[in-house]
């Protein structure tokens, strides 16, 4: 457990929870301490399913400015490599993963956001991409990862202006997926991620795993990596499981040991 970032985990359900007042800005040490509590959540075979909250107030509002103000051209080549690093710890967390935002997710907060699988945002939320008004881009896979999930146009937009978007935008352009109440957010999050307490775990990765990757090449290629990990599958116990169980009981009654 870090200073401002632990893992807490309760039936089946680990969650990513950041709490470095004020706002959570991502300096360092929170970076590294998000990789570091991703690794674990990754490798943890009690965590069948990961949340990311920043709490009630705030989900994260980006990058410790007044730390990163002093650096040099040399220190953020050196630095900007661990800093998407940190991140994509989060995206590369072989299980479900759902963001939990309350308040602002900017800037770096909103590129932890874009690592998961899923968003849910509460209807007050703001998000956005507002480095260019500090004069540089985002840095921790805002480019990339906005742009495919909403376009290349809106990214565009979101990323040139550096405006904020609202919740109801947000989930308008496929930003965040589902909008509540600012009191329900982490509740909805953590049932959400409870569906695949008792799932198919290695079906589970195999899925995202297809996904991410096939999102990266050509559809001959995507299609290849799909029929592999499918293949593969039925080397597994859950598949012999899941099939008997749907011949012997119909669909959606099985008990799967996620192996």
């Amino acid at each position: 457990m870090g200073e401002f970032v632990s893992l807490t985990v309760a039936d089946g359900v680990g969650t990513i929870r950041l709490d470095r007042p004020k706002m959570n800005a991502l300096n360092v040490q929170v970076q590294e301490e998000i990789r570091a509590t991703a690794v674990e959540a990754a490798d943890n075979d009690d965590v069948r399913a990961v949340v990311v909250w920043g709490g009630e107030r705030v989900f994260a509002a980006g990058a410790d400015i007044k730390e990163m103000a002093d650096m040099s051209y040399a220190d953020m080549v050196r630095r900007s490599g661990p800093l998407q690093a940190a991140l994509t710890a989060v995206a590369r967390i072989p299980k479900p993963v759902v963001a939990a935002v309350n308040g602002y997710a900017l800037g770096g907060g909103c590129e932890l956001a874009l690592c998961a699988d899923y968003r849910i945002a509460a209807e007050d939320a703001k998000l956005g991409q507002p480095e260019i008004l500090l004069g540089v881009i985002p840095g921790a896979g805002g480019t990339q990862r906005l742009s495919r999930l909403v376009g290349s146009s809106k990214a565009k937009d979101i990323i040139f202006t550096g405006r904020f978007v609202d919740a109801a935008e947000a989930e308008r352009i496929g930003l965040v997926d589902r909008v509540v109440p600012a009191s329900e957010v982490y509740d909805a999050a953590v049932a959400w991620a409870s569906q695949f307490s008792r799932g198919a775990a290695l079906a589970l990765r195999a899925a995202k795993e297809a996904i991410d990757t096939g999102l990266g090449v050509d559809l001959t290629t995507g299609l290849e990596i799909e029929r592999q990990q499918f293949a593969a599958l039925f080397a597994t116990a859950d598949r012999t499981i899941g099939m008997r169980s749907f011949i012997e009981n119909g669909p959606g009654k099985a008990e799967f040991k996620g192996a």
